[in-house]
């Protein structure tokens, strides 16, 4: 399970005295799942975050870095931007193999063929088709874009 993983990440990169960045950025993914899991117990979910939600999290996590990496770039603060991609590689460890371009094209168009899309007002399930799929695995924003294009 992706909590065990990440926790025992943790544990590792604190007996082995990792970097500072990489305790601290474990922690940080902890936190945001503990965080979860305490709003998970308010709506009567026991058991706490789900697998898809740690992925929810950790993908979120990963798009915020970007974002801001490229801010801090354009801001000319490089040494911070590049601190920023250091935290995506920590976290991209826990996350599924992220699908080329090429298979997000292909996997659109299978989803297009098989839902019979013929315009936009079929996109929604479409794109629902693809995260129950591919969670964690694949960039939405990109996916989503692409399918505008092949369903206008």
């Amino acid at each position: 399970m992706l909590r065990e993983q990440i926790e025992t990440g943790l544990k590792a990169a604190m007996k082995a005295k990792d970097s500072k960045l990489r305790v601290a950025t474990l922690r940080l993914i902890n936190a945001a799942i503990k965080d979860r899991d305490i709003a998970a117990r308010s709506e009567d979910r026991c058991e706490g975050a789900t697998e898809e939600e740690i992925l929810s999290i950790l993908t979120k996590m990963v798009k915020q870095r970007e974002e801001s990496a490229n801010a801090f770039e354009k801001g000319g603060r490089p040494e911070l931007a590049e601190q920023e991609r250091a935290e995506i590689d920590v976290i991209r460890e826990f996350l599924p193999r992220q699908l080329s371009a090429d298979e997000i094209e292909k996997a659109v168009a299978e989803v297009i063929k098989e839902y019979d899309a013929s315009g936009l007002k079929d996109m929604g399930k479409c794109m629902g088709a693809l995260k129950d799929r591919y969670n964690g695995s694949m960039d939405f924003g990109k996916a989503g874009k692409l399918m505008k294009e092949n369903l206008s």
